[in-house]
């Protein structure tokens, strides 16, 4: 037979009439020992080939993790640790690193318990070998008498904690759709203003505090300068608290170019600086002419409205002698910048878009967000005008204004351009000072809002959801359940929080948080994660503001980048005539200008290099959080270890000052 040849056998099957055919192919049954030889050959290749990715997988793996350690132990050797001395770490610190050294002791037991195979169940006392076999065996039966029962406790205490809070999300988020589905708005006055008779335009003064923002000084005076109303019915307050010479100098040149174009615009400039911009806010409001005005527009430096924000704002005044307030949106110029600018769009984004519309649209009550908004002069004086007693000064106004009847609007349709911080350091920095503020003003408000005339429900609202649940229950169980129960809990399974704690609610919620920004669902887990890892700094401000603790009292102003000027930059050039131009290089060439620059040259000094920092309680928390992730690993278990171990890699990355603006 030849060897390509096949044999066919047909059988003929009486049953049921039907034809097997077999066939005999040469390369197959016929000759096992072709068959046997060609395959050795190929599974040769074929180990050889999977050889060859897992040593291309190691080689890789190996070149990530030595470019890793080499990109650690340069942050760790060039870090700068000068903020985080003994002061600002404080008890906290010094709890998390007692408990992580007793989380460390305990995973080393635990790693020889489980290689020994002892089980408490299984043991008999007189089977006990050893001290260290006996003390296990005591550790087991005393936790699951007395430590488990009380972790229990507090975890469902945090647990139900938990589920208010976001039944307080949902309800909001509800109220949103409500909002969008009936197309609900503040509405004006058909004859709120008459464009044709610039005379019946209200007086408006426009305040600017500002201190030492010689990024955004310049943008933000422009916008100003700009604003689309009659020049004699509205005055720019220039607020300057700056303590650099230079930086004075150029701000009143830059006044100075703009009142050579018509522009009713003034410079203040406090030499003590009390009270912070609340002390610059209430000494601006002292002047004498401040009386003829009716309203007061206020922006941060690097805030710039357009120039139709006041003919959006002020029209809603018209007809309502009880309203307060409008406050208008934020826009982000970097909120693409980096992965931190991406997470606190999505915070931000939901901040305006839920909680400040829908409790402005059924409550007529918010938070007043300190820029971007217009108050009647009126409601700031019978409330008391701007007190210094507190690091959210804007907060504080509102609250005292809703307790005394003036009713508040949202604008969601209007925004004012402004930036967010790019760096951890200038992030972190900005919510202590966010969230240890409003503790501060809650010991001081409750009184106050216990006596008010204000209803009952309205009462009920500032204490419960304004106050204690949204700025004192939410950093305190996140914190506690996330990062201190949940890997307590590895080593007390007794306790062992349900998988819908640590996983499909806070999913869900996140999912409702990310929802008002919808291009940054990708960014779900990440802001999960991101979330909880700022938990410790928002728990550690509530704490300090609650009980007076020093750092409460601290105010930084928030590091600017100036990127906001690059958007208007051809806006900018067309706005400005060619006449104008040429005045402005005539004037920048006088006797005045090049004195100016002179002094500028001959102070000019070499800025000082600036490195990334290191944040102890964020690193001790990695340790924390990894340790007991090599706990529950020995447990196989499957969401708690994947949870802990992304959670404790993402509190290592903010330790190392890994994420957003890389200074050096």
């Amino acid at each position: 037979m030849a060897p390509n040849s096949a044999v066919t056998t047909t059988e003929k099957s009486s049953a049921n009439d039907f034809t097997l055919l077999q066939v005999h192919d040469s390369d197959y049954p016929m000759f096992p020992e072709k068959q046997k030889a060609a395959s050795r050959k190929q599974f040769t290749w074929f180990l050889l080939l999977k050889l060859y990715r897992v040593l291309t997988c190691l080689s890789w793996l190996t070149n990530g993790l030595k470019a890793t350690f080499a990109l650690v132990k340069k942050r760790v050797s060039l870090a700068d640790m000068s903020d985080e001395g003994p002061k600002s770490r404080g008890r906290l610190y010094r709890f998390i690193k007692v408990f992580l050294a007793l989380s460390i002791g305990g995973l080393a037991i635990e790693i020889i318990a489980h290689f020994n195979r002892w089980n408490l169940h299984m043991i008999r006392p007189w089977e006990v070998q050893g001290l260290l076999q006996w003390s296990y065996v005591a550790w087991l039966s005393f936790r699951e008498d007395y430590i488990a029962p009380l972790v229990l406790f507090v975890s469902k205490f945090c647990i139900v904690l938990f589920l208010i809070q976001s039944l307080d999300r949902l309800v909001l988020c509800l109220g949103c759709f409500w909002i969008k589905y009936k197309k609900l708005k503040p509405t004006i006055d058909a004859d709120a203003c008459d464009v044709e008779d610039p005379s019946n335009f209200p007086m408006v003064l426009v305040q600017i505090p500002m201190c030492n923002e010689r990024e955004v000084y310049s943008q933000s005076i422009g916008a100003a300068a700009q604003l689309d109303w009659p020049k004699d019915r509205i005055l720019i307050q220039v607020l300057d608290d700056s303590d650099d010479g230079n930086l004075q100098l150029l701000i009143k040149e830059e006044i100075a170019s703009w009142k050579e174009k018509g522009v009713n615009i003034v410079y203040r400039h406090r030499l003590i600086r009390t009270g912070y911009k609340a002390g610059n806010l209430k000494s601006a409001m002292s002047c004498d002419y401040v009386k003829d005005y009716e309203f007061v527009a206020i922006f941060d430096a690097d805030f710039q409205p357009n120039p139709d924000f006041l003919k959006l704002t002020i029209p809603h005044f018209k007809g309502k002698p009880d309203l307060g307030l409008v406050q208008a949106r934020w826009s982000f110029v970097n909120k693409d910048e980096n992965l931190l600018t991406r997470l606190q769009n999505i915070n931000l984004c939901f901040h305006f878009e839920v909680e400040q519309q829908v409790n402005g649209y059924f409550l007529n009550f918010f938070g007043f967000n300190g820029t971007a908004g217009v108050w009647r002069i009126k409601a700031l004086e019978e409330s008391g005008g701007w007190l210094e007693r507190t690091t959210v000064e804007d907060m504080d106004i509102a609250v005292r204004a809703h307790l005394n009847g003036w009713k508040f609007i949202f604008l969601n349709d209007v925004k004012v351009l402004c930036e967010l911080p790019e760096s951890y350091e200038a992030y972190k920095k900005q919510q202590h000072r966010w969230h240890s503020g409003p503790m501060q003003l809650f010991r001081l408000c409750l009184p106050a809002i216990i006596t008010s005339k204000i209803s009952i429900w309205k009462k009920a609202n500032l204490i419960f959801l304004f106050f204690l649940l949204r700025k004192l229950i939410l950093p305190f169980y996140s914190f506690t359940l996330f990062c201190i129960i949940l890997p307590l809990t590895m080593f007390i399974p007794e306790s062992e929080l349900p998988l819908w704690v640590i996983c499909y609610v806070p999913i869900i919620m996140s999912f409702l948080n990310i929802l008002p920004a919808p291009k940054s669902v990708p960014f779900l887990v990440p802001y999960l994660l991101f979330e909880n890892t700022m938990s410790v700094t928002k728990f550690n401000a509530m704490i300090s503001g609650l009980f007076q603790l020093g750092s409460a009292y601290e105010w930084v102003v928030t590091k600017k980048t100036g990127r906001s000027s690059e958007s208007d930059l051809l806006a900018l050039a067309e706005r400005e005539s060619k006449s104008s131009n040429e005045e402005k290089i005539l004037r920048r060439h006088s006797e005045s200008g090049l004195e100016l620059l002179g002094k500028l040259k001959q102070s000019e000094v070499p800025s000082k290099k600036k490195r990334n920092r290191l944040y102890r309680k964020e690193l001790a928390l990695a340790l924390l959080l990894l340790t007991a992730s090599a706990r529950s690993l020995l447990s196989a278990h499957g969401v708690h270890f994947y949870f802990l171990l992304f959670q404790g890699l993402s509190f290592l990355i903010m330790g190392l000052d890994l994420i957003g603006e890389q200074v050096s």
